[in-house]
């Protein structure tokens, strides 16, 4: 697995040097690199963040399903 997410990565960070090649082709090679890691390790936090608020969202909604009302 820890070589899937090593593969994913270097995927995800080359889409964002085509995306970015523009603005950060003045950066010396080294920086260019360190900011695409950046960029690339804040996504990914962002979509686990995201992922875990969807589920606790999913599971908030679940269980006020499940939750019966007595009128008193």
């Amino acid at each position: 697995m820890n070589h899937k997410r090593t593969t994913t990565r270097k995927e995800l960070k080359n889409k964002m040097a085509t995306v970015f090649v523009n603005k950060i082709q003045n950066l010396p090679l080294d920086l260019q690199d360190v900011l695409l890691d950046d960029l690339v390790t804040a996504f990914e936090s962002r979509i686990d963040a995201l992922r875990r608020a969807s589920l606790t969202m999913h599971c908030a909604s679940v269980m006020t399903e499940s939750v019966q009302y007595e009128t008193i």
